[in-house]
């Protein structure tokens, strides 16, 4: 990950008390949203305080959401959302699923770019919510050098409340430095070929080993309010382009695949249908008993795959009398997936190395 061992010198003709500085390099930085530091009361609070103040996330008015949040939902909401972490947490490592695929992946992704570029590239992560901040990483990547800064949020497709919150958050980071580096942002890819065929590899694996093929699949991506997408946020436009996409690739009939979407949060009307309603539907109206569920917009397994879908949206499909639930991991550390990012990454790259 970051390699900050080029020794800073002076400029040429520089007088003695002038600042060392070192050799320019190119950062690339990714970003996913976040984890906390541990799923006790406090650690969730601390997470969940600064994740749902986001006014991204939650655009209610602070004067009413507030009030609600620090009297009402943190004081009840770190309870239940830290025994969900706990089924999931990788003990063994002491982080969660998370922190540990988005290890991996950086460790990938900066392997594949020094056999490219060698030394000129440096690779780190951060995180949105949580540690390691985002502010910290833009930070050491500029005491090592960095005169150009790669920012790439870790999800396929836009956002606001994803990657405009991560860009948000790199560029209050940038404010801060004296000598701030240039900066590219990627665009979401969402459609990316090398994207899509990763994720048509992991579904014909998954079919592959399957003891009963599925009925149908569905693509549940992770939903926003449906007044997001009335307000311009063109997220659900990119997913509804990945299932096609997808469907393409895998020389589908429409019939096999759907899109769905799941966390729902708050009294208002999100994207549907919703997943954890259309999958006992397809049990119990259209006798679809077979199922396989693969989550799309999420570039590593977390709490909304690895919980919600393994667990709430499965027992969902079951009582409404599905018999056989096959979920697909996310693509994480896959080298498909990796050879995609890196795609993404020399494009973004361009001009900037050798």
């Amino acid at each position: 990950m970051l390699d900050a061992t080029k020794s800073a010198t002076r400029p040429a003709h520089a007088p003695t008390d002038h600042p060392k500085i070192r050799p320019g390099r190119v950062g690339v930085l990714l970003a996913n949203l976040g984890t906390p530091d541990h799923y006790d009361y406090w650690s969730m609070r601390r997470y969940l305080n600064e994740f749902l103040s986001d006014r991204r996330v939650i655009d209610y008015s602070p004067w009413l959401w507030q009030p609600l949040l620090q009297l009402i939902i943190l004081t009840k909401r770190p309870f239940s959302s830290g025994e969900a972490y706990k089924s999931i947490w990788n003990e063994e490592a002491g982080e969660s699923p998370l922190m540990t695929i988005t290890k991996a992946q950086t460790e990938k992704i900066a392997q594949t770019l020094t056999d490219r570029h060698g030394d000129q590239v440096m690779v780190d992560f951060c995180m949105r919510y949580g540690n390691p901040s985002t502010k910290s990483k833009v930070r050491e990547m500029v005491e090592a050098g960095c005169r150009q800064i790669v920012f790439f949020p870790l999800y396929p497709h836009y956002a606001g409340a994803t990657s405009a919150t991560a860009n948000d958050q790199f560029f209050r980071a940038l404010m801060e430095e004296k000598w701030q580096p240039t900066a590219r942002i990627v665009d979401p890819y969402f459609d990316h070929p090398l994207y899509i065929e990763a994720l048509a590899q992991s579904i014909e694996r998954a079919y592959a080993k399957a003891e009963v093929e599925p009925d149908i699949l569905v693509c549940s991506y992770h939903g926003v309010p449906k007044r997001y997408l009335l307000e311009g946020d063109p997220y659900h436009c990119q997913c509804q382009k990945t299932t096609r996409l997808l469907r393409e690739r895998l020389g589908w009939d429409e019939d096999r695949i759907t899109t769905t979407f799941q966390s729902k949060f708050g009294p208002e009307e999100w994207l549907k249908p919703y997943t954890v309603e259309e999958v006992a539907r397809l049990a119990s109206e259209d006798g679809k008993k077979n199922i396989a569920v693969c989550a799309p917009a999420f570039s590593a397994d977390c709490i909304e795959t690895l919980e919600e879908i393994n667990e709430e949206i499965k027992e969902s499909f079951e009582e409404a009398g599905g018999e056989s639930f096959t979920y697909i991991p996310c693509l994480n550390d896959d080298d498909a997936h990796i050879e995609a990012l890196c795609a993404v990454i020399d494009e973004n790259l361009s001009g900037w190395v050798r």
